[in-house]
């Protein structure tokens, strides 16, 4: 394994869509959605593990979900748990990763990946992986992996790229669109010039250090004046003065958009975001009906298309439901239309403007 390799596992999010089995106390990258035996962030680091040193496999998080990230992750070391004063998007979370290696490791080469993703092949990913390392680690490049699309979803930021690789399977980045409306994304299908944005990215890090000081100079400014207290029993104090200066923007609208030296690799690895109920549906198992269930006791009768995710204690009888999500948790039962769950998120505010905190 190349020491000079490191990965960022991104794991501060409260993953709202995914309400009511995700809270803001307890969120998805630390739920085991899929029934497979293992939490999102342990089969993130499980795969990482296998290609990078595990001393240099990093989590960054919110303070509050530290001692989860230990529990779940016993095998990480204490000082690779970077927390977080405050959620201020993936810009200022990549920052604080890259700063800090780079005092550490001047020629340290980063994967910046979210903690709650799924991926189906492996092996198919840690070759991508690999390639993208050895690209970056010759070329000053930024580079972003792309998921060759399979239909024209309009959940997912799109990356156009030219034509022409410029190196094997690696290709130079036109343009980044936010999630598109329904004709657009089937434009961006149909045309074969686009890919999903899986939110995953490589680069040497004096690389982004210079995007960072290029496109977001109040931002590089405030990391590297605080640099020399990285690594020391200052980092806390620093990051705990730093945060609160920093500006709330994406790595994607910060620096990727306007960035010329931006790449991607186009991919196949099974992967799916997960970042709605229906994205689980469509990667779990199904019976005859159609219905997905996470659960060892529900019974269906004529039910079909749902989407099922119950205790295993409790048994459950759904007859009649078609194309429902329905999750039930010690505390809340959600039951809603398949083709509703975008709103979601609006419902948990709803929830919180009438309820309160306690249900999010």
């Amino acid at each position: 394994m190349n020491k000079n390799n490191y990965v960022a596992i991104m794991a501060g999010g409260i993953g709202s869509r995914f309400w009511p089995m995700s809270r803001t106390e307890y969120p998805k990258q630390f739920l085991d959605i899929l029934n497979t035996g293992r939490t999102l962030i342990q089969s993130t680091y499980d795969r990482f593990a296998t290609f990078i040193p595990k001393d240099n496999i990093f989590v960054v998080t919110a303070e509050s979900y530290e001692h989860i990230v230990q529990q779940q992750l016993p095998e990480l070391k204490p000082e690779n748990i970077l927390c977080e004063p405050s959620r201020k998007n993936t810009a200022p979370c990549i920052a604080y990763i890259s700063y800090k290696l780079h005092q550490l490791n001047p020629h340290a080469n980063l994967i910046c990946a979210p903690a709650d993703h799924l991926i189906l092949d492996n092996d198919a990913f840690i070759q991508v992986c690999s390639d993208a390392l050895h690209f970056t680690s010759h070329i000053k490049a930024l580079l972003t992996l792309g998921i060759k699309p399979t239909n024209p979803n309009t959940g997912y930021g799109y990356i156009q790229f030219e034509p022409f690789p410029v190196s094997d399977n690696v290709f130079k980045v036109k343009t980044f669109t936010e999630k598109p409306d329904k004709e657009l994304a089937v434009t961006f299908v149909s045309s074969g010039e686009f890919l999903w944005n899986a939110g995953i990215f490589v680069w040497e890090v004096k690389n982004i250090i210079k995007a960072f000081e290029r496109f977001l100079p109040e931002l590089h400014d405030v990391f590297d004046a605080g640099k020399n207290d990285f690594n020391t029993p200052n980092e806390k104090s620093a990051i705990e003065k730093i945060y609160p200066m920093c500006v709330n923007i994406s790595i994607d609208y910060g620096i990727m958009e306007k960035a010329d030296n931006v790449y991607v690799i186009p991919a196949s690895f099974g992967w799916s975001d997960l970042g709605t109920w229906a994205s689980a549906y469509e990667t779990l198992d199904k019976d005859y009906l159609g219905n997905a269930v996470a659960g060892n006791n529900v019974m269906v009768i004529d039910a079909t298309n749902n989407m099922v995710h119950v205790p295993n204690e409790k048994l459950v009888l759904l007859q009649g439901l078609d194309d429902f999500i329905v999750v039930d948790t010690e505390d809340v039962l959600l039951i809603c239309r398949k083709n509703k769950e975008q709103d979601i998120k609006e419902y948990v505010n709803e929830i919180k403007r009438n309820k309160g905190d306690k249900y999010i």
